[in-house]
C-alpha cells in the first residue's frame, strides 16, 4: 500500500541494521503495591476502597510531573495509572473547565493513547458523562499548535497528535464526530490560496453554491463564535505549518533530536489516516495537496539520512500513494485507468498551453506530443535550465503557489519548485501494473525489516509503514490492496520464523577452507546438491517479465525414511524457499538466539518457489494421479521446481546493470513449510487476481463493504425484492408455537378447523414500499407494526409414496421467536447478520435457513462458508437430519474425512454415490418393468429407462387415471382405485394394505404418492444420465459441483485457493451463509461473494447470511503488530457491527447453568436462558464434592515463584498447573468420568506443563485417566465439556487475558462446574474484567470440598450438604490430601502394591518435612482421612525437584529439538502444531526420569 518504489508494494529500501527491540516487562503486583502511584490510588480512585478522599487537582499535577514527564513518558508508568482506573475514577469523572490544566488535559490524553495501545475500548468513560468534552476537545487543538515556548514540549505534541489520529479513527462513536467534523468539513477550504480556491470552485459549480452559503452563515455569526469557526476550519492547515517548520530545523547530519523525529513520524502516520478515509479526506486532500507537503518532505534532510529517516520515508511513500489514489475525492468513486490518464493528459496540456501563452522558452515544450515529454528525465531536461523566478511563474499559472510580484525574487528554494512541477506532471504507473510487476514471495530484504514485519515483541510504542484495516475504505481496490499487503506481510512473519528455525537447527559454520559446512540437520531444510536454471520462457504480448521460469534442484535425501517419505510427497503447487547462506564463524560455534539471526548465520539471499514435481530416473516430471508414484533408486532426488517470473526479471535486471553476482548461482539450502501453513502464495494469486478483474459486489452490498452510506439498506426489510409469501416448511411444531414466535403480530389462519391447523405453515407477511414505511413509522412511533396481521396458511405435503422412507424427516425444536426472525431474515433477500452468543443455537438456526431455502428456492443454490473443517462437520451431521435430499450436498475440502458418518460428501464419494444410486435405481426399473410383464432389456442404461417410462409406464397411469377420476355427477367408487391400479405386484414389498378403502379422497392421494415415488426414480436417472457420457472421475465431479449439487460446503481457506478453479468451471450460486463469521479473516470473508463471474454485469448472489459472536475471540493473527497496529484481526462481521449494521441478537442460550451464565451474559443485549436450563435434572442437581458450582481459587507463590517464563511469551505456571491436575485427580476419584472434564489455561506453556503433570501423576492410571482436553482457550472455542479446570497462569501482568472476548470465551465453555485458579490479587483490579471478577470474588477465594459426597449426587444445588465441608488452603495441601485420599481408596479396594501413584509436590524443604506435617494435621482436624505415608511424604519434595531438575537438564542437553511450541513468540496458541497425543509421546522421556528418581 504504498507509492512506487514504496516499502510494501514495489521494493522496499533495505534497512540497516536494528538491535532487537526490548520486550516490555509489565510491572509485578509486589512492584504496583510498591509505587507511588499505587499509594495514591489506595486514596484518592481505587475502586475497591470504600472511603475515598475528596478530589484535589494538586495530585493530577504531581502524578504527571513527578511521574510521567520525570520518567519522560515511561510505558510502565503510564500502564499502571491506566490500570488503576486512574481516567474512569479520577480523571474523567472530575473533569470541567474550571480545573482543566496542562498537566490534565496530558494525563488524559496519555491514558487514551495507552488503552488504544492495550486494544481496550478507550471513549466509553467520555461517553457516560459527554458534557464537557468538547471543551476538552478544542483544548486539545490548540495544544497542538502551541509554539514550543509555550509549556508544550514536541514530544508532548507527539502524543497530542496520536491522540487526534485517534479520533480521526474513531468516527464511528457519536461523542467523537461531532467534534471532528468541524474539522475536515468543505469550509475547511478557507486554509487554500484564492486561486486555488477559485479553480476548485470552478471544477464544480455545485461547490460555490455552497460556499456562498458558508459565508452568508460566517456573516451572521457574532464575532466569538466566527473566530472560533475559523480556528477549527483553520486547524489542520496550521497544523501542516508547524510540521513544516519541524521537517525544516532538522539538519542533513550531525545530532538529531529525536522528539523532532517522532513528531515528523507520527504527523506522516495522522495525514496517511485523514487520506485513506473518505469523510475525512473528501475536502482534506485539496488542502494537503496545496501545501505541497509531499515535495517538502522528499526534499527534507531527514529524508536524505539513511538511519534515521528509513521510516519516515516508508511512510512518506504511503502518504504519496494515497494522495494520488484513483478515486474521485468529492464522489467517492473508483477512477478507472482511462479516467486516470484522461487526468494526466489534462495536466501536462495546461502546462503547455500556459507554457505556449507566456514563456517563449518552452516553445518546444508547448507543441510536443505528451508522451514525449511526460518521463521525469524529459521534464528535467526542460524545466530544469529556467530561473527560480520562471519556475514560480509557472507554477502561480497553474495555481500551485500564489502569485509573484513584479520585481521581487522567488523565496522558494530552485530544488523545491522544480520538483513541485516534476512530480505533478510525470507520468505514472497504475496502481494494478504495480501490483501485477510485484514479485508474491517475500525476500531477505522485506523478511527483515522491522518497519514493515515487526518482531514479536512489538510493545505499541511506535508507528510502522503498515496500511490498516479500520471502518472504511476508499474503494474496493484500497479494500483489496490493504488486505492484501498485509496477509502477504503476515505470511512474511510466519517465513521468517520457519527460516531462522531450521537455519539454525542447519547450524551453517565457515570451514577452514572459506566454504560452508553444516554441524546440524533440519527437518524442515536440506543443503542443495546442485541448482540450474532449465528454462526462461518468452514474455507474453505486453509483459517485460517471463512466462515462466522454471529451475532443477537436487538434494541428497540421507535422512531417516518418514523424513524422505515427506520429502518426496512435495505436492504440485507446493512453495519452497531457496536460501543461500554465507556464514563467517567457524567450525563450533554457539548459536545465541539473542543475537542477530542474519549476521550470524551470514544470510544473504531468500527466493521463494513452487513445485512442479520431482523427476524421475530419465529427468521427467513424474505426474501426480492415482498411479502409484515410481520407487526412486539412492538418496539423490531431484526437483523441477517454478521461479517467480517477476523476481526474476528484477534481479536478472540488477546483475546486468549494477554488475552484481547472480543470485540464482549461489543458493545452499531449500526450506519447505508445513502443507496447512503454506497456502499464502495461492490467497495471494486470487486476491491479485480479483484486483484485475472488474470484480462485481451486487449493488446492494457495494457501500456497506466499503463501509458507507445506510448500515440498514441491505436489511430484508429495505429492499425491493421482498417475498411476501414464505412456506415455513417444517420451523414450526404447532400453530401455538408460530403464534408465540411473532408477538407484535395478529394471525389471520386460512383454515377454522383446528384439526386441520398443524404445520407445515405458508406465512404470507404484508410488505410495504421502504418510503411510506418510514414515515408511517416516524409519525406513530412504530405502532404500525403492531396492527399487522399474518396470513398463515397450513397445507399438506403431497404423499411421496408407500414405503415408510419416502416420509420426509422433521425438525424437533422448539425454536424461540428471535431464532425465528433469524431465519424469517435469511429466507428473505438481503444482508442477515445473527449474533450469536455461547449455546444459543446458532447451528440450528443456520441448518433451518438452509433447509428453507431449499425447499421454498429449488432452483437456487446455496454456499456454506465456515472457519474450520470442525464447524462444518458439526453442519452437515445436522442437515443430514432434515428433509434434504443427500444427493444436492457436497462438501469441498480435504476435511471430510472427519466426518463422524460413513457416508462421504466430498466430491469422489459423491460421484460414486451417484454411480452406485444409479444402479440401484436401474434395478428398480428392472422390478418394474418385470411386475409389468414388459419384455426386453430396460433398465441397461438411463437412456432405455426414461423411453420405458414414457412409453409403458405413463401410458399404464393416464390411461387408470380415465378409468378412475369423478365423470359427472355419479358418485366415485373408492373399489376402483385399488382394483385398476396397474402397480399392485412392484408395491408388493411396501407396507399393506396399501389402500385403506375408507374415502375416495384418501386413496387417490395414495395411489398418486405411489405414482409420485415411481416418477422419482425417472427423473433421478434422467439427472443421472450424463454420468452415462462422461466417464473420467473429473469430469463427473466437476459436473456434480456445477449441476447437480444444490448446498455446498467448503471452508473460507478453501475458497480463497480454489477461487480461479472454480471461476474456469462457471460455478454459480444464489446465497451465501457463513458460520463462525466473526472468526474469519476480513479477505477470506469477502472471497467468497466473488466465486462466481457476474451474469451481465451482474452479481446473481440473493442473500449473505452471516452468523457469528464478535463478543468472542477474533481470527489469528500470530503477529503482534499486524493484530494491533493494523488491526488485522478485526472480521468483517465485527467490522459490520461497528457501522452499524442490523442485527438479530439470539437471547436464550441452554448451554451451561444459570449461575455460569451470569460470568458472561453482561456482555450481551439481554442473554436469558430456555426453560430447560431450570428444569432438567442435571441442571439442578449439585455438583458431587464441591460446596459450590463455580469458584474462583486463589494460588499464592509455590516455592517464592509465581509465573515463569522460560521462552518469550512462553508462560508457566508450577503451583497452579499441580492445584489443577490435583482438583482432576480428586474429581475423578470421586467418580466423575474423566472425559466430561477439559482442562483450560490462556497460555500455550502452561498446556504444555500441564500435560507433562498429567503424564507423570494420573495419565497411565486406570483409576483416573486424562481429561477430556487439555488445551489452551483459543483453542477450545466452539467447544464444550460439563467441568471445566481452568488456569489464568498470571502472576505479574493481567497479560492478554484483559481482552474481553478471550475472557467471554474462557467463562463460557463450562456447562454444569467451573473452577478457576488464578492470583485474584491481580484480576480483580482490571477494569475490563470486573463484572465477571465481581461475581467470582463473592464466593470465598479458598477451594471448599465435600470428600465424602460421591458422583453422582442427589443434592440440589444451592441445598446445604449433609456431609462435611473440608477448606483447603493451598496447593500442597490439595496436593497431599488427593495422595492419600487415593492410597485409602486402593487399600479398600484390597489392590494396594498393584498401582502407584506418585506423590504430591511438598511446600517445604525436606528436613522440615515431620515436623510440617504435624503443624499441617493440628491446623487441619477436618481432614479425617489416615495420612498413612509420612515416610512417603518425606520423599515428595526432592522426588518433585529432581524431576525438575532432570527436566532442565534434558532441556539443556536437547536444546534443539526440546518440546517447546514451533513459535514462541505467540501469547496465546491458535494452531495448535501438534495433536495431544504427540505432546503425550514428548513427555514420556520426562516421565521415564520421573520414574527413575522416586524408585
Amino acid at each position: 500500500m504504498a507509492a512506487p518504489g514504496s516499502s510494501v508494494v514495489g521494493a522496499p529500501q533495505e534497512s540497516p541494521p536494528l538491535p532487537p527491540p526490548k520486550k516490555i516487562v509489565a510491572p509485578t503486583v509486589s512492584q504496583i503495591n510498591a509505587e507511588f502511584v499505587t499509594q495514591l490510588a489506595n486514596k484518592f480512585w481505587a475502586p475497591h476502597v470504600k472511603k475515598r478522599l475528596p478530589f484535589e487537582s494538586k495530585v493530577i499535577e504531581d502524578i504527571y510531573g513527578k511521574e510521567i514527564v520525570r520518567s519522560k513518558f515511561a510505558i510502565r508508568k503510564i500502564m499502571l495509572l491506566e490500570f488503576s482506573q486512574y481516567l474512569e475514577n479520577y480523571l474523567w469523572v472530575n473533569y470541567s473547565p474550571e480545573v482543566s490544566s496542562k498537566a490534565y488535559l496530558m494525563s488524559i490524553c496519555c491514558m487514551v493513547n495507552e488503552k488504544f495501545r492495550e486494544n481496550v475500548p478507550a471513549w466509553e468513560t467520555f461517553k457516560r458523562k459527554p458534557e464537557h468534552f468538547p471543551f476538552f476537545f478544542k483544548c486539545v487543538l490548540e495544544a497542538s499548535l502551541a509554539e514550543n515556548d509555550s509549556g508544550f514540549s514536541l514530544q508532548e505534541q507527539t502524543i497530542l497528535l496520536l491522540f487526534l489520529d485517534h479520533c480521526f479513527n474513531s468516527l464511528e462513536v457519536d461523542l467523537i464526530r461531532s467534534q471532528v467534523q468541524q474539522l475536515i468539513s468543505l469550509p475547511m477550504w478557507m486554509g487554500l490560496q484564492p486561486a486555488r480556491l477559485e479553480l476548485e470552485l470552478k471544477k464544480t459549480p455545485k461547490l460555490r453554491k455552497f460556499w456562498n452559503l458558508i459565508k452568508k452563515n460566517d456573516e451572521k455569526m457574532d464575532e466569538n463564535t466566527r473566530i472560533q469557526a475559523y480556528k477549527e476550519r483553520l486547524f489542520l492547515s496550521q497544523l501542516i505549518q508547524k510540521f513544516i517548520s519541524v521537517l525544516k530545523s532538522i539538519p542533513i547530519s550531525g545530532s538529531l533530536s529525536m522528539d523532532k523525529l517522532h513528531y515528523c513520524e507520527r504527523f506522516i502516520e495522522l495525514m496517511i489516516d485523514l487520506e485513506a478515509l473518505l469523510p475525512t479526506r473528501r475536502w482534506f486532500n485539496t488542502i494537503l495537496d496545496d501545501s505541497h507537503i509531499v515535495v517538502h518532505c522528499y526534499l527534507s534532510s531527514l529524508a536524505k539520512r539513511d538511519k534515521e529517516g528509513h521510516l519516515f520515508c516508508q511512510l512518506l511513500d504511503m502518504l504519496k500513494f494515497y494522495t494520488g489514489f484513483e478515486i474521485n475525492d468529492q464522489t467517492g468513486n473508483a477512477l478507472t485507468e482511462n479516467e486516470m490518464t484522461t487526468i494526466h493528459y489534462d495536466r501536462i496540456t495546461s502546462l503547455q498551453r500556459a507554457a505556449f501563452a507566456h514563456f517563449p522558452e518552452l516553445y518546444d515544450f508547448a507543441l510536443s506530443n505528451v508522451s514525449a515529454v511526460d518521463t521525469r528525465d524529459s521534464l528535467v531536461k526542460l524545466f530544469g535550465p529556467l530561473s527560480p523566478n520562471t519556475l514560480h511563474q509557472v507554477a502561480s499559472y497553474l495555481c500551485l503557489l500564489p502569485a509573484l510580484p513584479e520585481g521581487e525574487d522567488t523565496s522558494y528554494e530552485k530544488e523545491l519548485l522544480l520538483e513541485l512541477l516534476v512530480s505533478r506532471h510525470e507520468r505514472r504507473i497504475s496502481q494494478i501494473q504495480q501490483l501485477n510487476q510485484m514479485p508474491l514471495y517475500p525476500t531477505e530484504k522485506i523478511i527483515w525489516d522491522e518497519n514493515i514485519v515487526p518482531t514479536e515483541y512489538y510493545s505499541g510504542e511506535g508507528c510502522l509503514a503498515l496500511p490498516k484495516l479500520n471502518l472504511q475504505f476508499l474503494t474496493l481496490h484500497d479494500y483489496l490492496l490493504r488486505n492484501f499487503n498485509l496477509f502477504r506481510l503476515e505470511s512474511t512473519y510466519e517465513i521468517r520464523q520457519d527460516i531462522e528455525d531450521s537455519v539454525s537447527r542447519m547450524k551453517p559454520w565457515q570451514s577452514e577452507y572459506g566454504s560452508v559446512v553444516f554441524g546440524g540437520w533440519a527437518r524442515m531444510a536440506q543443503p542443495i546438491v546442485s541448482f540450474t536454471v532449465v528454462e526462461v520462457a518468452k514474455p507474453n504480448i505486453g509483459e517485460n517479465w517471463p512466462m515462466r521460469v522454471r529451475a532443477d534442484v537436487t538434494v541428497n535425501l540421507n535422512v531417516r525414511d518418514n523424513i524422505k517419505d515427506e520429502w518426496e510427497g512435495l505436492r504440485k503447487h507446493d512453495v519452497c524457499f531457496l536460501i543461500t547462506v554465507r556464514p563467517t564463524q567457524p567450525y563450533g560455534t554457539k548459536f545465541d538466539r539473542r543475537q542477530l539471526f542474519v549476521e550470524q548465520t551470514g544470510l544473504v539471499y531468500v527466493r521463494g518457489c513452487e513445485i512442479q514435481g520431482m523427476l524421475d530416473d530419465k529427468g521427467r516430471v513424474i505426474e501426480e494421479g492415482p498411479e502409484p508414484k515410481p520407487r526412486l533408486k539412492g538418496d539423490s532426488r531431484t526437483f523441477r521446481v517454478f521461479l517467480d517470473p517477476n523476481q526474476y526479471q528484477q534481479d536478472m535486471t540488477n546483475t546486468i546493470q549494477n554488475r552484481t553476482e547472480d543470485v540464482y548461482e549461489t543458493f545452499n539450502i531449500i526450506m519447505r513449510r508445513k502443507p496447512k501453513e503454506n497456502n499464502f502464495k495461492a490467497v495471494l494469486e486470487t486476491i491479485r487476481n480479483l484486483m484485475n478483474t472488474d470484480c462485481v459486489v451486487p449493488d446492494w452490498l457495494h457501500d456497506i463493504i466499503l463501509g458507507y452510506g445506510d448500515p440498514s439498506s441491505a436489511h430484508y426489510s429495505k429492499m425491493p425484492n421482498q417475498i411476501a409469501c414464505l412456506d415455513f416448511n417444517d420451523t414450526f411444531l404447532s400453530i401455538d408455537h408460530l403464534k408465540a414466535s411473532f408477538p407484535r403480530y395478529s394471525f389471520k389462519v386460512t383454515a377454522e378447523d383446528p384439526a386441520v391447523q398443524i404445520p407445515p405453515f405458508r406465512i404470507t407477511f404484508p410488505v410495504r414500499s421502504d418510503a411510506g414505511k418510514k414515515r408511517k413509522q416516524c409519525d406513530d412511533g412504530g405502532n404500525a407494526e403492531d396492527l399487522q396481521t399474518l396470513i398463515v396458511e397450513p397445507h399438506v405435503i403431497p404423499n411421496r409414496g408407500p414405503y415408510p422412507y419416502n416420509q420426509p424427516k422433521r425438525n424437533t425444536i422448539q425454536f424461540t421467536h428471535t431464532q425465528i426472525e433469524a431465519i424469517r431474515a435469511g429466507m428473505q433477500p438481503g444482508l442477515t447478520m445473527v449474533v450469536g452468543p455461547p449455546g444459543t443455537g446458532k447451528t440450528d438456526v443456520a441448518v433451518q435457513i438452509i433447509s428453507n431455502l431449499y425447499h421454498n428456492f429449488p432452483e437456487q443454490r446455496t454456499l456454506i462458508v465456515t472457519h474450520s473443517n470442525q464447524a462444518l462437520n458439526q453442519l452437515f451431521e445436522k442437515i443430514m437430519a432434515l428433509d434434504i435430499d443427500e444427493r444436492h450436498l457436497l462438501r469441498l475440502g480435504h476435511g471430510e474425512e472427519e466426518l463422524e458418518t460413513e457416508k462421504d460428501f466430498s466430491r469422489y464419494g459423491r460421484v460414486n454415490y451417484v454411480l452406485a444410486r444409479r444402479l440401484e435405481l436401474l434395478r428398480e426399473v428392472g422390478r418394474l418393468q418385470e411386475s409389468l410383464g414388459v419384455p426386453g432389456d430396460v433398465s441397461y442404461t438411463c437412456e432405455t429407462a426414461g423411453h420405458f417410462f414414457l412409453y409403458q409406464v405413463m401410458s399404464r397411469w393416464e390411461e387408470y387415471i380415465s378409468k378412475v377420476k369423478v365423470k359427472g355427477s355419479k358418485p366415485p367408487d373408492v373399489g376402483d382405485i385399488s382394483m385398476f391400479f396397474p402397480f399392485h405386484q412392484y408395491f408388493a414389498n411396501a407396507p399393506q394394505p396399501i389402500f385403506k378403502g375408507r374415502s375416495y379422497n384418501e386413496d387417490m392421494e395414495i395411489a398418486e404418492g405411489c405414482f409420485r415415488h415411481i416418477k422419482k426414480i425417472f427423473t433421478q436417472l434422467e439427472e443421472f444420465r450424463a454420468f452415462e457420457l462422461l466417464r473420467s472421475g473429473l469430469d463427473r465431479s466437476k459436473y456434480l459441483l456445477v449441476k447437480e449439487a444444490k448446498i455446498i460446503a467448503m471452508t473460507c481457506t478453501h475458497a480463497a485457493l480454489k477461487r480461479h478453479d472454480l471461476v474456469e468451471l462457471g460455478f454459480k450460486y444464489d446465497n451465501i451463509l457463513m458460520e463462525e463469521a466473526a472468526q474469519i479473516l476480513e479477505i477470506e470473508t469477502f472471497i467468497p461473494l466473488l466465486l462466481q463471474n457476474p451474469q451481465d454485469g451482474f452479481s446473481r448472489l440473493k442473500r449473505w447470511i452471516m452468523i457469528g459472536d464478535h463478543h468472542q475471540l477474533p481470527p489469528v493473527i500470530k503477529n503482534m503488530a499486524f493484530q494491533k497496529y493494523s488491526n488485522m484481526e478485526q472480521s468483517l462481521f465485527t467490522r459490520f457491527v461497528r457501522v452499524g449494521v442490523p442485527t438479530v441478537d439470539l437471547d436464550a442460550q441452554g448451554r451451561a447453568r444459570a449461575s455460569l451464565c451470569n460470568l458472561y451474559n453482561w456482555r450481551y443485549k439481554n442473554l436469558g436462558n430456555l426453560p430447560h436450563v431450570q428444569l432438567l435434572p442435571e441442571f439442578r442437581t449439585a455438583n458431587a464434592g464441591f460446596l459450590y458450582d463455580f469458584q474462583l481459587i486463589n494460588v499464592e507463590d509455590f516455592h517464592g515463584v509465581g509465573e515463569s517464563e522460560p521462552n518469550p511469551y512462553f508462560y508457566q505456571n508450577l503451583g497452579e498447573a499441580e492445584y489443577v491436575v490435583a482438583l482432576f485427580m480428586y474429581m475423578c476419584l470421586l467418580g466423575y468420568p474423566a472425559e466430561k472434564i477439559s482442562i483450560l489455561t490462556t497460555y500455550n506453556g502452561q498446556k504444555h506443563l500441564i500435560r507433562d503433570i498429567i503424564n507423570q501423576r494420573c495419565g497411565n492410571n486406570p483409576m483416573i485417566g486424562r481429561p477430556n482436553k487439555v488445551t489452551t482457550v483459543d483453542r477450545f472455542q466452539g467447544q464444550q465439556n460439563d467441568y471445566i479446570i481452568l488456569s489464568l497462569v498470571r502472576t505479574k501482568a493481567v497479560g492478554h487475558l484483559r481482552d474481553v472476548r478471550r475472557l467471554v470465551v474462557a467463562m463460557s465453555r463450562a456447562r454444569l462446574g467451573l473452577y478457576i485458579f488464578a492470583r485474584v490479587s491481580l484480576f480483580q483490579n482490571c477494569f475490563e474484567l470486573t463484572p465477571a471478577f465481581s461475581q467470582l470474588t463473592a464466593r470465598p477465594l479458598q477451594l471448599h470440598i465435600i470428600p465424602t459426597e460421591y458422583f453422582p449426587t442427589v443434592r440440589q444445588n444451592g441445598e446445604h450438604p449433609s456431609h462435611q465441608v473440608h477448606l483447603i488452603k493451598n496447593m500442597p495441601q490439595m496436593a497431599n490430601f488427593v495422595y492419600n485420599m487415593y492410597m485409602h481408596m486402593i487399600q479398600s479396594t484390597r489392590q494396594y502394591r498393584q498401582q502407584d501413584l506418585l506423590p504430591p509436590p511438598a511446600l517445604v524443604e525436606e528436613s522440615d518435612t515431620l515436623h510440617s506435617q504435624e503443624s499441617e494435621r493440628v491446623q487441619n482436624q477436618e481432614v479425617e482421612m489416615e495420612t498413612e505415608a509420612e515416610t512417603k511424604t518425606t520423599v515428595v519434595e526432592s522426588a518433585v525437584e529432581k524431576v525438575l531438575d532432570e527436566k532442565e537438564k534434558a532441556s539443556e542437553e536437547e536444546e534443539e529439538h526440546r518440546k517447546m511450541p514451533e513459535h514462541p513468540g505467540r501469547d496465546s496458541d491458535s494452531e495448535d502444531s501438534e495433536t495431544e497425543e504427540d505432546t503425550e509421546k514428548s513427555t514420556l522421556l520426562c516421565q521415564a526420569n520421573a520414574e527413575e528418581q522416586i524408585s
